[in-house]
């Protein structure tokens, strides 16, 4: 903390947020933050995460005493057709701003998904399960990954899942919309997963910024989703029910296989976390995911 010239005054270390546009980094500059920190947000514009020189510029003229990369490539089925700027953001990225950071003797906290796994577990995966991704998107985000783990040891990746907030695009909002066009929606019942909402992401990596301060040192991958689980289907039956009070109406919500739905990108038919490692060591137990929709649609339909 530095000292103000009018005498002694707590100035709050700033930690860069990249991604400061999308759904976690806007969470994460609208959360209470620790003692003694406080965000620098970068969107895209302010920082191509995959210019090297633009990065060190940056981390040399803030001063900046950590980084969060919440910044990604994350249109999956775009993903398929244009694989170089996925791999360039998802891939490569994380690779330079790890050896940014590492340089400089930085933390990275870096954002990740349960897209890196396959599926077919059959049980939510843990940390340390092989990754085996489907899609170009979950490739480039394993890939991602490894480049932090072997460019910084002071990293620490946060697996989520199925992100939603009130503002951004997402399936909440996509079901919303819908269900006030149409008189039935069809919505796939065989992929199971954990909607995760990112203010509840945005909290919890702030609690362990917050242990980074207080001495502790939380590196490696962590999983954190929401509570529970359910299926594309269940979530947006979820969202019309909460929502028919304020939208007037309730339509049904057909249940379709994933072979009903063609995509470009293959997903994974289970990919629930288990997020027990985060619980046992610090005790940050995720909310059930109904709740954290309850505050979103109450956020969004005000």
């Amino acid at each position: 903390m530095a000292a103000s010239a009018w005498g002694w005054r707590a100035v709050p270390d700033r930690v860069l947020v990249t991604g400061a546009g999308g759904q976690i980094g806007r969470a994460l500059l609208a959360a209470a933050w620790p003692a003694g920190l406080a965000p620098l947000g970068l969107t895209h514009a302010a920082l191509d995460i995959a210019d090297a020189g633009a990065i060190d510029r940056v981390l040399d003229e803030s001063g900046a005493v950590a980084l969060v990369n919440a910044a990604a490539y994350t249109a999956v089925d775009r993903a398929e057709s244009e694989r170089e700027l996925a791999r360039r953001s998802n891939a490569e990225a994380p690779g330079l701003l790890a050896r940014a950071t590492v340089a400089r003797g930085l933390p990275l906290l870096h954002l990740s998904t349960d897209f890196v796994f396959d599926g077919r577990k059959g049980a939510p995966y843990r940390e340390d399960d092989a990754v085996n991704p489907l899609s170009v998107y979950g490739a480039t985000k394993a890939a991602g990954e490894a480049a932090v783990r072997a460019a910084n040891p002071s990293h620490l990746i946060l697996r989520t899942a199925w992100v939603f907030d009130a503002a951004g695009r997402n399936f909440v909002n996509t079901i919303l919309r819908l269900a006030a066009e149409r008189p039935e929606l069809t919505v796939v019942a065989d992929q199971r997963g954990q909607p995760t909402a990112a203010a509840d992401i945005a909290a919890t990596l702030l609690r362990l910024l917050a242990l980074w301060r207080e001495g502790a040192a939380p590196w490696g991958t962590w999983h954190f989703a929401g509570g529970g689980e359910t299926t594309w289907h269940g979530f947006a039956e979820a969202i019309v029910e909460l929502a028919a009070p304020r939208l007037g109406r309730r339509p049904p919500v057909r249940p379709i296989a994933t072979a009903e739905w063609p995509a470009a990108a293959r997903r994974p038919a289970d990919s629930r976390l288990d997020c027990g490692k985060l619980e046992r060591a610090y005790a940050i137990r995720p909310r059930p995911w109904r709740a954290m929709l309850a505050d979103v649609l109450a956020e969004r339909l005000r």
